[in-house]
Parts: C-alpha cells; structure tokens; sequence
C-alpha cells in the first residue's frame, strides 16, 4: 500500500464541476493498493498517516501529528501509485490491486479513519477527479508499509 501525503492548507476534490469532498487544514492522502495489501497493511499505514509528524509546533520544527493538530484528512484513491516505473517508458500496473480489492481495502482504510475519530472527507473511488490543494510548506512524504 502506498500512501502520498501532502500538508495542505486546504484542499478539495471535484467530479463534473462538483465538489465531492473537501478539506481545511490537514493532510491530502493519495491511496494505492497493491495485490498483497491486507487489512493489516490498511491499518499500520493509517496508524502511520495519523500519527506522522508533519505539522510545526511553536518552535517551528516538524513535531506535531494530524491527530495533535485535530487537523483533517482528505483520502483519495490513486491506482497510478502502484505502478512499477523501473523498466522502460510506459508504467506497469501488474502489482497493483485488481479494481475491487483495492475497493475494498480503499473503504475498509476510511472506516478505520473514522472509528479514530478523524475528520475524514473522500473523493469517488474510481472517478475521474480532479484534485486542487495548497500544499503548505511545500510538505510531501511517500509513505510505505
């Protein structure tokens, strides 16, 4: 499982000109699910994403969590993230998660977020979408498990 996080300031996604989902201060997560994700692998990334230290503390070091700032979380499916992009110039797909198995791990990963109380908004699983935020800092971190 793959997980891009961003620091944003704000961000939101939209499908036909229509906001699905849309956050202020937090962290845009894009989600990809490869073939030997499980619900165990679902759960180290989110106890990852919650709790990683991204946002500044009052001396100005990365030293605060999502979970510290009660900030929001943005999760948006990104099947281009288990590409295999070693050989050649066209990207692979054959790790990634067939369309409904990373469906399920995609909903199983929100469920979890909101059981720990986050504040959680989502983009369409399999949507054509289009992503706009304001990466503060800029702050990006690809994360693995």
């Amino acid at each position: 499982m793959q997980g891009l996080i961003q620091r944003v300031k704000h961000a939101k996604v939209e499908i036909n000109n229509q906001v699905v989902g849309e956050i202020g201060n937090g962290i845009l997560l894009l989600l990809g699910v490869e073939k030997h994700d499980d619900k165990q692998t679902a759960d180290k990334l989110l106890h990852k994403v919650s709790n990683y230290r991204i946002f500044t503390d009052e001396n100005d070091k990365m030293n605060l969590s999502l979970k510290d700032i009660k900030g929001e979380l943005l999760v948006v499916s990104q099947f281009t993230l288990a590409a295999d992009t070693k050989k050649g110039m066209r990207p692979s797909f054959s790790s990634a998660a067939t369309p409904s198995q990373a469906n399920e791990f995609y909903e199983y990963f929100v469920a979890q977020a909101k059981e720990l109380g986050l504040r959680i908004a989502t983009g369409e699983f399999g949507a054509d979408m289009q992503v706009s935020l304001c990466n503060d800092g800029p702050v990006t971190f690809n994360l693995s498990v």
